[in-house]
C-alpha cells in the first residue's frame, strides 16, 4: 500500500506550480501533481493509497481540494483509499468525523458526501461510545474503521504498554475490543469489518496481536523509513494475504534519492519489491 505524506519542500522534480497565485495555492497544486505522479508510478503494485490527512489540511481549503482530487485519481487507478487522520471524539463529533471520512451527511438541501474512504484510522482511547459512530457509519457505507492498537512510533510504549490492574497491557485490551466489534459482522473470507493498526516496527508484538485478533485486518505502518521490515511481518498474514496491509510512504516516494535514476521508475521498483516480499510470507 502506498502512503501519501506529501511535504511541499520534498516533492518529485517537475511537480512545481504551473499557474501564478498565492503560495498556498501553488503548494497545493504541486502536492497534487506529486501525488498523481506517484500513484501512476506504483498503482499496479498496490491495492490502496493511504493519504495522511494532516499533510493536506495544513494547506487549508486548497489542500483539502488537492486531497479530494488525489482520492479521485487513486480510484481511477482502481485503488482503495485509507484516510489516515486518527480521529476520535465524543459520540456526536465522532459521528461527524465518520461521515466526513467514510459516509455522507444529510442537510436540509440534500446529502453532503464525504471523502468516501473505504477505511479510516481511528483513535480508540475515548472508549466504546466514541467508537460506535465510526462502526455504524462504516457498516452503512461498506467501509472499515481501523483502530489504533499498537502503533509504530517510539513513544507508543509510554501508554500502550502500560500494565492494567486486572492484568495485560493497554494495547491488548484495545485489541480485544477490536476483535469483539469485528466479530459482529464477519465476511465470507473470515475477517471482521473492524481493523487494527499494528506497527511494523514492533514485530515482537505481532504474534500476540494475531492471537488476540484472529479475524482482524491489520494495517501495518512503519515499513522503510521508520525501520520496519516486511520479512518480520509473517504473523500478520496468518489468515492469508488479505489479513495484512503493509504501508510504506517515504521509502517508496524517496527511493530515487537512494538509488538514483527516474523517480517514477525507482518508486515502482521499490513497490514491486515490497509486494513480492509480502506475497512470499503467504507461500
Amino acid at each position: 500500500m502506498l502512503g501519501l505524506d506529501p511535504d511541499p519542500g520534498a516533492l518529485w522534480p517537475g511537480c512545481e506550480p504551473t499557474r501564478p497565485g498565492s503560495p498556498v495555492a501553488g503548494a497545493a497544486e504541486a502536492v497534487l501533481a506529486h501525488c498523481r505522479a506517484l500513484i501512476d508510478a506504483v498503482a499496479p503494485a498496490c491495492v490502496a493509497v493511504k493519504p495522511q490527512l494532516a499533510r493536506f489540511e495544513v494547506l487549508g481549503a486548497t489542500g483539502w481540494e488537492a486531497l479530494e482530487r488525489t482520492i479521485h485519481h487513486a480510484r481511477d487507478q482502481g485503488l482503495m483509499v485509507i484516510a489516515d487522520g486518527k480521529r476520535g471524539d465524543i459520540d456526536v463529533t465522532a459521528d461527524a468525523y465518520a461521515r466526513a471520512l467514510m459516509g455522507e451527511s444529510q442537510t436540509p438541501w440534500g446529502p453532503a458526501p464525504g471523502l468516501g474512504a473505504e477505511m479510516a484510522t481511528v483513535n480508540p482511547l475515548m472508549g466504546s461510545d466514541a467508537l460506535t459512530p465510526f462502526v455504524a457509519q462504516a457498516r452503512r457505507f461498506d467501509a472499515c474503521p481501523l483502530l489504533l492498537v499498537r502503533t509504530s512510533n517510539p513513544g507508543a510504549a509510554d501508554f500502550e504498554e502500560l500494565e492494567l490492574a486486572d492484568g495485560g497491557r493497554l494495547w491488548e485490551r484495545i485489541a480485544r475490543t477490536v476483535e469483539a466489534l469485528g466479530a459482529e459482522n464477519v465476511a465470507e473470507c473470515g475477517l471482521g469489518d473492524v481493523g487494527a493498526v499494528v506497527g511494523a516496527t514492533v514485530p515482537a508484538q505481532l504474534a500476540r496481536a494475531r492471537e488476540l485478533m484472529p479475524r482482524t485486518v491489520f494495517l501495518l505502518p512503519g515499513v522503510g523509513a521508520q525501520g520496519g521490515r516486511v520479512e518480520d511481518l509473517a504473523p500478520a498474514f496468518a489468515p492469508g494475504i488479505s489479513g495484512g496491509l503493509i504501508a510504506a510512504s517515504r521509502s517508496i516516494a524517496g527511493a530515487y534519492l537512494l538509488n538514483g535514476g527516474d523517480p517514477a521508475e525507482a518508486a515502482r521498483a521499490e513497490a514491486e519489491r515490497l509486494r513480492a516480499l509480502a506475497w512470499s510470507l503467504c507461500e
